[in-house]
């Protein structure tokens, strides 16, 4: 039976009375270890060798056109894998040995084909066969006691949008699209990595309900704090971050949008160019300042009632 990340622990469509405590209480249980992510906060071989992880599965799921959900949780299983097992540093190819084993073990928990040859060209430079790949998924199924059925912030979206008892039913769509969009970049993100997945879910819909409902925001706000299973200060510091990715990812591709549409095409508009490039530099240097006075605005915003 094919895996819903969205249901861990039933297949069934609905969230039994007694699932969701299970959900917060199995949580922790499907995140590495704190002293793995005391390692990450420092730069070193464990960083590098999740960025390029990273990058090759996200490198798969465009070429092979998977589901999202696959290398979302090859990541998964990547983390847990690489927090419980020493890497051996100087050895290139267990990268993509990782990579492909985590990948063929998601495919398999999504009913999905998984093809190694579309991972082992020329240009890969490794070749492995069918035997050491099927080693190394056993290696990450004994790191991770067999715990398939990942516990993500996606088995939490459900419970948290009926938590919002939203006015309007209809905007549930959009709120978990908008939130699913998120989740799924935050998991590129180191700093993400130290909050439960149930905190993840909850402030990716706070960011979520900021964008599409600001007039509903504050209610929305209060009807998560007020969760009994949530954290707080919890919810705060995720919420802050996932706000200041999301902020930085509209400055940068807005910054992309000027630079690809301005060009000089007189001597003026070129002296207009230089200008506005050193008001840019000029700013640029400011924009420290500026991250923090939206995040603190975006605090202060949170907390107030």
């Amino acid at each position: 039976m094919e895996f819903d990340l969205e249901n861990s622990l039933t297949s069934l469509e609905e969230h039994h009375s007694d699932t969701v405590p299970n959900l917060f209480a199995s949580e922790s249980d499907h995140m590495p270890s704190r002293n793995f992510l005391h390692c990450l906060k420092n730069p070193g071989f464990n960083v590098s060798f999740r960025q390029e992880a990273i990058s090759l599965l996200l490198q798969a799921q465009y070429s092979c056109n998977y589901d999202p959900f696959i290398p979302y949780l090859a990541v998964n299983y990547m983390d847990r894998f690489i927090a419980k097992q020493e890497i051996p540093q100087g050895k290139p190819w267990i990268l993509r040995l990782v990579v492909i084993s985590c990948l063929s073990l998601a495919a398999k928990m999504k009913n999905t084909h998984f093809s190694v040859s579309d991972f082992q060209g020329e240009e890969a430079g490794f070749i492995f066969d069918t035997q050491t790949i099927n080693r190394m998924e056993l290696l990450i199924l004994d790191a991770l006691n067999w715990r398939m059925r990942s516990i993500t912030p996606f088995s939490f979206v459900h419970f948290f949008i009926s938590v919002l008892e939203l006015k309007d039913p209809s905007f549930s769509q959009p709120l978990k699209d908008r939130a699913t969009e998120i989740i799924f970049k935050a998991q590129n993100e180191i700093k993400f990595l130290e909050f439960k997945p149930s905190i993840v879910a909850a402030s990716a819909l706070l960011v979520a309900s900021n964008e599409l409902l600001p007039l509903q925001f504050p209610f929305l706000k209060c009807s998560i704090s007020s969760c009994a299973l949530v954290n707080k200060e919890r919810l705060l510091n995720c919420f802050n971050a996932l706000q200041e990715m999301v902020e930085m990812e509209c400055y940068e591709s807005m910054l992309d949008t000027m630079s690809c549409t301005r060009t000089p095409l007189s001597v003026l508009d070129r002296h207009c160019t230089k200008s506005e490039s050193e008001t840019a530099s000029t700013t640029s240097i400011t924009d420290g300042s500026a991250v923090t006075e939206i995040k603190r605005r975006k605090l202060n915003g949170y907390g107030s009632k």
